[in-house]
């Protein structure tokens, strides 16, 4: 079976921009506990989407890894399965 994990990404700087190398992801607000409603966005053939929650613009940039933002702190890395 193929894994494909869905990158995730917090805004816990509060920028009004994150830069992101994938259109299909996770917005969480900030690091958990003080998250909002996980939500799933797709831009689609856009190249930017704001998160209905936190109001963040998220900017696709396609020199980015899938999982990686700018400001880099803003990717969520998700822990590997043992």
């Amino acid at each position: 079976m193929a894994e494909h994990v869905v990158p995730h990404f917090q805004n816990d700087p509060g920028v009004a921009v994150i830069e992101i190398g994938a259109v299909e992801f996770m917005c969480v607000g900030a690091t958990p506990p003080y998250d909002h409603p996980h939500v799933f966005l797709d831009m689609g053939e856009d190249k930017a989407i704001i998160c209905p929650y936190c109001s963040t613009l998220y900017r696709f940039n396609p020199k980015l890894d899938p999982h990686a933002a700018k400001p880099p702190q803003c990717a969520l890395l998700q822990p590997t399965a043992a």
